[in-house]
């Protein structure tokens, strides 16, 4: 079976699965969030999560094992890895690791920083050498023209970068409570924002619009 086909028939799943496609983009937040929020009940309750560390160590284990979770779901039912999940997961397991390694919770504070700073600093710098490789991306979702790509990858790279340095003002001035609701409760409904905000753009540089026409 060609790649073509292959991503024609992941497209398929995840249209016909909305809902779980997005339980399993938002489980793990949500599990991160209730972590840190219970996580003192989860010690007391589980006197084995304690040698884990404290509450954010806690919640970031959790987050760890759901990450894992919702990219072996992905695998089955979509028959793909989505590559930005797939990215975020790994630096998960990683800056997650590092952080109950050595019992310092900064890794797992600056792994958004990380991860938005990568997609950033790559969609910004595909357009340097002239790709807009936001398209391989999205591609699967809709059809836009080179000019639209174009667009579309700047936006979404300084967006990253936006994002990027939010979470370092965030963590870096606020408790660790608040860093992990707004890492839940903010982050999110900025990008769907922005995401609603780009409507207009992808509309004007549809491909299949103007095929209609």
């Amino acid at each position: 079976m060609s790649d073509t086909s292959t991503d024609t028939q992941a497209s398929k799943a995840e249209k016909q699965n909305p809902v779980l496609k997005m339980a399993l983009e938002l489980g793990p937040l949500l599990i991160f969030f209730f972590g840190n929020l219970r996580g003192e009940w989860l010690a007391r309750t589980f006197p084995e999560l304690t040698a884990i560390g404290g509450p954010l160590l806690i919640a970031t284990a959790l987050f760890m094992v759901a990450t894992v979770l919702s990219l072996v779901i992905s695998k089955i039912v979509f028959k793909h890895l989505p590559v930005m999940p797939f990215v975020s997961g790994l630096v998960v397991l990683v800056f997650g690791g590092l952080s109950i390694w050595l019992q310092d919770e900064t890794f797992i504070k600056m792994k958004p920083t990380i991860v938005n700073t990568l997609f950033g600093v790559t969609l910004l710098g595909g357009l340097a050498f002239g790709t807009s490789l936001l398209g391989y991306v999205f591609n699967a979702a809709f059809q836009l023209d080179a000019e639209g790509w174009r667009k579309l990858t700047l936006r979404w790279g300084i967006f990253f970068l936006f994002l990027a340095v939010l979470n370092e003002v965030v963590w870096r001035n606020f408790s660790d409570d608040v860093w992990v609701s707004f890492k839940v409760w903010g982050t999110m409904p900025i990008t769907i924002l922005f995401t609603l905000a780009q409507m207009p753009l992808i509309m004007k540089h549809s491909l299949e619009d103007k095929e209609e026409t």
